[in-house]
């Protein structure tokens, strides 16, 4: 696919620009390793599942569906949130990139606008991009607790963007869904050895870095 015909980039995070799905992953299940194996395994899965969904989700459904206990006060979630943070930010700060993204927001920021829509608290995705280098790369980083397809909706409105002009390349379900519904291109990203998650007609890629030719 040839990026050259858009008019401006939408990226997912994490699994898209730099590889930390396993990270969130363990961290998730580190969450809750007081309450045995199995549930820390169903955490597990259940987030690999749900990949992109706000992470304020997972820990009440996790809470009332899971554990079958009373939902969430205000304070508890702030504390797993709290913890999730300590747990995983230094880790995807340094994690590695996915083959091709840097080069690619490098090239690409040089004649389009781009753009960061993430499951992702805004304020801890905001450190996480600066720290990496990239915040001056992108026009707009923005994350939870907006849900993925009002954040890609409020983009597409704020910078006077044509949906058709308009690509989003991203590694989970919802991010297509939220591509979808507001009209514009998607690209699927699935690292080689994953299950693909997307409808078989959604074109996939195994990184970014076929995208640099």
């Amino acid at each position: 696919m040839k990026t050259a015909i858009w008019q401006a980039i939408i990226f997912d995070f994490d699994g898209v620009v730099v590889e930390s799905g396993e990270i969130k992953t363990q961290a998730f299940a580190n969450l809750y390793r007081d309450h045995g194996e199995t549930v820390m395994s169903a955490v597990a899965r259940y987030h690999v599942l749900h990949g992109g969904m706000s992470r304020y989700q997972k820990f009440r459904y996790f809470q009332e569906t899971l554990l079958e206990k009373p939902p969430l006060t205000a304070e508890e979630e702030q504390h797993l949130d709290r913890r999730f943070s300590q747990l995983v930010l230094e880790a995807v700060i340094a994690s590695d990139p996915v083959p091709g993204a840097a080069e690619l927001i490098r090239k690409e920021a040089e004649r389009i606008p781009l753009f960061v829509a993430s499951g992702t608290p805004e304020a801890e995705l905001n450190t996480i991009v600066s720290r990496r280098g990239l915040a001056s790369y992108f026009t707009a980083v923005r994350g939870s607790p907006t849900p993925k397809q009002k954040l890609i909706a409020d983009i597409l409105s704020a910078h006077a963007l044509l949906p058709e002009r308009v690509l989003m390349i991203g590694d989970a379900l919802i991010d297509y869904q939220s591509a979808y519904v507001n009209n514009i291109a998607f690209l699927g990203r699935v690292r080689p050895g994953d299950e693909n998650p997307f409808p078989p007609h959604v074109d996939v890629i195994p990184d970014l870095s076929q995208l640099l030719t």
